[in-house]
């Protein structure tokens, strides 16, 4: 019988052939590198069978598919070495992650971290023993009856929920059996290294009025020397955490009376402004108007934008006394936007329009969800929209990409971009939404750049690039994004003069290249772990005496590096030279200047940096102009 392969070619294979015989036809390393494969865009377990006509793609642990059979394999192993341990404890969920897997257990006496190492110790016994999955399909009754029998409560919820009738496939492992759709690894020996890392509470189901479960979470790698890898940006990552930096360099705090709204101190205010005007530069530049609209507005606004239909469990809204109109805090800038286009009839002449804005808005996130700067409640958003001429459409797109590039650049930051296409659930016609994708693939085709697909993933009003950047230990971010809006323009009559004296509908672009400048700045906290450029650094030059005798030239070097528009602070302060210059190292200050007596006589200054350490002597000038050189040209160290 014939198969058609992933890149549309057709393989000639023997009847009641299956997917491990698809492979070992390929190639032999294809087939020993193979854990699983896809069938018409299914999942399945390498010993499933092929029909002829069927599209057979060979899945390996290069493929995140893969990786994602692998993890959740260990979920199971790991789950058969709880249940070996503690026989009484009953299973409920255990997922696969990005970087590992948990399973939420419900233990008859409450462990912890200092139990992980034994249930690693007996993962790694049913590992060497070679014991394979047994996949099986099961009717409903029957696993209302299996897993009845042995008591796993958890198990016969979610049984309690499928339809009667409905087949559903089962896994066992040894002696320990549970619903899954699978597939799973055929050989559990390739997994070579794993780590069990937390126990956490979890309730059943997210829902707090259900029992709190405990979840134990865990990784896993094909080789020991990617799980070492793995391990050790963690504790890269725990060492850069934005919050502990935050709190030690007085950058920012986060109060209980306003839980997701952050305070900026003075040393926060000094890098987010320092943002703002860098980012107020460059779009001064690049033809952009910067406009301000209200924090709060009617909502009849919001109710024509959309937002009150699909966003309102999310928005903060208030009715003002002894007035009946309701008000909601924006949630976007859009609609502001908007409103400014709408002001004005336009010309053709006039677009494209670029209008952009510094705007606070507010979003009700989940208590359990925020998370520092990285998820607030309230943020700035550096909104631009975009309002065109159709034929304009791809060199403003072309524009959006090169500011990206000049804004990531700045700060030594590789991205890489996100075409998210039509989702299943969109407005407007498959023929807008083809011209909407073709324009920003011509966009990005016309720069050189490359892509991925990310099909079905756009907004319901039109497709979209989302810009991930990737710091300086390897984590990405998702920051930028570029949206074609095809549903805004028509929802508020949006209207340009053409050149016969037409009214005509523009083509509306949202985008943002930060996306929240406070998340940003959290970012840049962690990809410098603290230790900012230069030209961000709060404070870039501490200046400190010796002495008290050299208190006053101190002072002196401060009032100048502060009068030629730098950052200087001096410390007269009676400490031991070492204990300031930790004090400096603490706060990743990038410069220190020491002087004493000798400094004194000579006129020269001694400068250490916070990387290279001792710099030597120096004379006051070319210390000026070398760090001002830093500072204007946003030099990274």
């Amino acid at each position: 019988m014939q198969i058609k392969l992933k890149d549309n070619s057709i393989l000639d294979v023997q009847n009641n052939a299956t997917v491990r015989d698809v492979a070992q036809k390929i190639s032999e390393g294809l087939a020993r590198n193979a854990v699983a494969g896809c069938v018409n865009g299914k999942m399945v377990q390498l010993s499933s069978p092929v029909k002829d006509g069927d599209v057979v793609e060979v899945i390996t642990l290069k493929d995140e598919r893969g990786m994602e059979v692998f993890r959740h394999s260990t979920a199971h192993i790991m789950a058969l070495a709880v249940k070996r341990l503690y026989p009484n404890a009953k299973i409920s969920i255990g997922p696969a992650l990005k970087d590992g897997f948990y399973y939420d257990f419900d233990f008859e006496k409450p462990i912890s971290a200092d139990d992980l190492p034994k249930i690693e110790e007996e993962m790694g016994k049913i590992i060497k023993s070679g014991i394979k999955f047994e996949r099986a399909e099961i009717t409903r009754e029957q696993g209302l009856k299996i897993f009845g029998d042995l008591n796993e409560t958890y198990k016969v919820e979610i049984l309690s929920d499928i339809p009667e009738g409905e087949t559903i496939s089962t896994y066992r492992l040894g002696e320990y059996i549970d619903l899954c759709r699978g597939p799973h690894l055929e050989d559990i020996s390739i997994i070579k290294a794993f780590k069990l890392q937390s126990v956490t509470g979890a309730y059943w189901r997210g829902d707090e009025h259900n029992k709190m479960l405990t979840r134990i979470y865990g990784t896993c790698f094909p080789k020991k020397s990617e799980l070492d890898e793995y391990l050790d940006r963690l504790e890269q990552a725990k060492l850069r955490d934005h919050r502990k930096i935050g709190r030690e360099q007085e950058l920012f705090f986060i109060s209980p009376y306003a839980p997701g709204m952050p305070f900026f101190m003075p040393h926060g205010m000094t890098v987010l402004n320092l943002l703002q005007s860098f980012w107020r530069e460059i779009h001064r530049k690049a033809g952009y108007q910067e406009i301000s609209t209200p924090m709060a507005m009617s909502r009849e606004l919001w109710e024509k934008s959309g937002h009150w239909a699909h966003y309102r469990d999310n928005m903060y809204t208030f009715t003002i006394p002894g007035d009946e109109q309701e008000f909601a805090i924006k949630p976007m800038n859009c609609p502001g936007g908007i409103l400014y286009y709408k002001e004005n009839m336009h010309s053709y002449k006039e677009l494209p329009l670029r209008v952009a804005e510094l705007g606070k808005v507010h979003r009700h996130e989940a208590s359990g969800t925020l998370h520092g700067l990285f998820r607030v409640r309230c943020f700035t958003q550096d909104d631009a929209h975009l309002f065109m001429r159709p034929d304009q459409v791809v060199d403003e797109i072309e524009g959006i990409l090169k500011l990206v590039e000049q804004v990531y650049s700045v700060f030594g930051l590789k991205y890489f971009i996100e075409l998210s296409t039509m989702p299943e659930d969109h407005m407007g016609s498959l023929e807008d939404w083809a011209t909407a994708e073709g324009y920003l693939k011509e966009a990005m085709n016309r720069l050189g750049l490359k892509y991925i697909l990310n099909e079905g993933d756009g907004a319901f009003y039109g497709p979209k690039l989302d810009i991930h950047i990737e710091d300086a230990i390897g984590r990405t971010w998702q920051c930028g994004t570029v949206q074609l809006d095809m549903q805004l323009p028509k929802r508020f009559e949006l209207e340009y003069i053409d050149e016969n004296g037409d009214k005509k509908e523009p083509v509306m672009l949202h985008r943002v290249i930060f996306g929240s400048i406070e998340r940003f700045f959290g970012i840049l906290i962690e990809n410098f772990a603290g230790a900012l450029p230069l030209w961000l650094s709060p404070v870039q030059v501490k200046v400190m005496s010796l002495t008290d005798r050299t208190a006053s030239d101190a002072t002196d070097l401060v009032d100048k590096l502060n009068a030629m528009g730098l950052r200087a602070e001096a410390d007269n302060r009676n400490e031991k030279i070492g204990y300031k210059i930790r004090e400096a190292q603490l706060h990743k200050i990038p410069y220190m200047v020491v002087i004493g007596d000798k400094e004194h006589e000579t006129g020269n200054i001694s400068v250490r940096h916070r990387k290279k350490g001792d710099m030597g002597s120096m004379s006051v000038d070319d210390f000026i102009k070398l760090v001002k050189q830093q500072n204007d040209t946003k030099a990274l160290d």
